[in-house]
């Protein structure tokens, strides 16, 4: 079992930074991936980045590539979401999630692909 805990909520204006913080409860050494979705009100919610706990590999949905950054602290089995060049649009419900199985191809950008979830912090961006 694992349990996500997000931080970092906040209400910003647009071309602001914000980070987010998932605190993961599981042994880290068990977990796969971890990533960022997010989901505005009544829309789909969409994949924002990932990362590969071994090896640290990277993905990105294209709507935030070259504005968000996604890391991990193995030591505080923390992943984060550095959120820089913030506009309205990214505003949503930000949900960290995770996955012990491994993830290959189109799996990492679809919610199917993670089995826990946290539940969610409250990014808004204002114009």
């Amino acid at each position: 079992q694992v349990q996500l805990v997000e931080s970092g909520e906040g209400l910003v204006q647009a071309g602001d930074s914000l980070r987010l913080s998932c605190g993961a409860s599981a042994r880290t050494f068990s977990i796969f991936a971890m990533g960022w979705f997010r989901q505005a009100p009544g829309k789909e919610r969409e994949f924002v980045a990932a990362i590969k706990w071994s090896g640290g590999s990277t993905y990105y949905g294209d709507s935030v590539k070259g504005r968000f950054t996604v890391s991990r602290d193995n030591a505080k089995n923390t992943v984060y979401l550095q959120m820089n060049s913030l506009k309205p649009e990214d505003t949503g419900v930000y949900y960290c999630a995770a996955t012990l199985a491994a993830l290959y191809g189109s799996t990492w950008y679809k919610r199917d692909g993670y089995r826990y979830w946290g539940q969610g912090t409250q990014v808004t961006v204002s114009s």
